[in-house]
């Protein structure tokens, strides 16, 4: 071996030992991320697996269900003289082949070709047990009408978007006027108050539910929205709180520099504080809203014997109870209950997200 030859080879290790530590920690950084990666998106498929299933099986038909396969599919059939033959999956000499299965024999067994069906039969050795039948994608969109229609979804969703609305503008009125007292005046009292109002957050729904039913049940409410209404025109503590630390955020300065100019306490509230609170205040009518939209013990209770005012968590459980063995239609019904919500979700989810962190704004 030659000098020169030999200082090339030293040149070409001594550059590897350098580059080896970079190499390495980028191995390990992408290996790192790939992990991460894989884990995450195990669990966002878990997560999302139940959701897929309902989304299939509401459009198969109830003879698709029972088989094993995961899309909404059904045997191939081809009508040949009159007559309805399966298509199965035929190995010949030329490979695979599509063939019309018309006489079944045990060894062998004639077939006919579907896209030549005047050629006449085709005879196969072998069982034809063994062979894999073709499957085509029958999509079954009439469940959605079929459950719309025996649903009655028009009535369920005006009922409960009615009660869902009306109940956001009592949380966000009452909420809002409660945490702007608690975060903005010198109250007598205010913190041993606000200790009191976040102490109900404690508090079982079962211990009130009595009282709640008789007291409604006295006054004659029961069988109309109002039980389901007016409770959230006086604040919750849940809402009361998450607005309370968001306007917390917001400097007294921009109050200060308000009354300065002459507005009112009131002023200062619409002018000043809500301006600046959006996120926070979309997170609250987001929060009441998926609650409302969800809540089924409290319809079923208050509105019990009237069908044409319970919301859609009511309706759809008593379908499922009516229409138990259709499992497609169940699934439907779920899935056309989820629409809404996941909309409302992603178009204000920036602002919702924002809420939740307790985000100012820039001053």
């Amino acid at each position: 071996m030659t000098s020169k030859s030999s200082n090339l080879i030293q040149t070409a290790a001594a550059g590897s030992k350098n580059t080896s530590p970079f190499l390495v920690s980028n191995l390990k950084s992408f290996t790192g991320g790939a992990i991460l990666f894989l884990i995450t998106f195990s669990i966002l498929m878990a997560y999302l697996s139940p959701m897929g299933y309902m989304a299939v099986t509401s459009l198969k038909t109830l003879d698709q269900i029972p088989n094993t396969r995961i899309l909404p599919q059904t045997e191939e059939l081809f009508e040949y003289e009159g007559e309805l033959y399966p298509v199965m999956n035929v190995p010949t000499e030329d490979g695979f082949r599509s063939l019309v299965l018309v006489q079944k024999g045990r060894q062998r067994s004639q077939f006919i070709d579907p896209q030549n069906p005047e050629g006449g039969l085709i005879e196969w050795e072998g069982r034809w047990r063994t062979l894999e039948p073709n499957w085509e994608t029958d999509l079954a969109t009439e469940n959605y009408s079929e459950a719309w229609r025996l649903v009655n979804f028009p009535r369920l969703l005006f009922n409960t978007i009615t009660i869902a609305v009306l109940g956001v503008i009592g949380t966000v009125v009452s909420c809002t006027l409660v945490a702007y007292g608690f975060s903005r005046f010198p109250i007598p009292g205010k913190n041993i108050l606000f200790l009191i109002l976040i102490a109900t957050i404690v508090l079982p729904g079962q211990v009130t539910l009595i009282p709640k039913y008789a007291l409604f049940e006295r006054i004659g409410w029961t069988g109309t929205w109002l039980p389901l209404i007016v409770p959230h025109f006086f604040a919750n503590a849940y809402n009361v709180f998450l607005l309370r630390q968001f306007f917390l955020t917001i400097p007294k300065d921009l109050d200060e520099a308000a009354m300065i100019d002459g507005a009112n306490p009131l002023q200062v509230l619409l002018r000043v504080i809500i301006p600046q609170a959006w996120p926070a205040l979309i997170a609250v009518m987001l929060f009441h809203f998926f609650f409302a939209w969800n809540d089924y013990f409290e319809p079923l209770i208050y509105l019990l014997g009237r069908e044409d005012l319970v919301p859609i968590s009511v309706g759809i459980q008593q379908f499922n109870f009516i229409y138990g063995k259709q499992v497609h239609l169940i699934q439907a019904t779920a899935l056309m209950a989820l629409v809404i919500p996941v909309l409302l979700f992603f178009v204000a989810q920036k602002y919702f997200i924002q809420g939740v962190k307790f985000t100012g704004v820039d001053k």
